[in-house]
């Protein structure tokens, strides 16, 4: 059962890359993506039960990824919210924390964290769907 994920990230070379590195490594599906804060707001909650996972960018080509992460303050407890920005400061995870994110990556060192993390919580999204063994 692959991660279904959707990426907001307004730089194509960034975002293909990353697009790449998570299917291949941690058993990601890309479900689509966005530039823009509009784009990825409007596509996050008209599909709510389309996605288990959002990547977030915080600077993005119109507007901003604080606003994508408001907006998705009110999903399911089983969908992960993750921030993966160069602006990865004390006071941004902070920011973040208070707007609900599960994790902050920064792009510069943390993208083996992020895998890690992709690979931890479609892991645990699978066990929770698999059927139980009658005893």
């Amino acid at each position: 059962m692959k991660l279904r994920t959707y990426i907001i990230e307004d730089n194509a070379t960034i975002r293909e890359n990353l697009i790449g590195t998570l299917e291949e490594l941690a058993d990601v599906q890309t479900v689509g993506s966005a530039e823009t804060e509009e784009e990825g707001t409007t596509w996050l909650t008209a599909h709510a039960s389309q996605w288990d996972l959002a990547i977030v960018d915080l600077f993005l080509r119109q507007g901003s990824g604080l606003g994508v992460l408001a907006a998705c303050a009110g999903r399911s407890s089983q969908q992960k919210l993750v921030v993966l920005s160069n602006y990865a400061t004390p006071d941004v995870r902070v920011r973040c924390a208070q707007l609900g994110v599960d994790a902050v990556f920064d792009k510069s060192n943390e993208i083996d964290a992020l895998v890690d993390f992709c690979i931890v919580h479609g892991t645990r999204r699978a066990s929770a769907g698999a059927p139980s063994a009658a005893p």
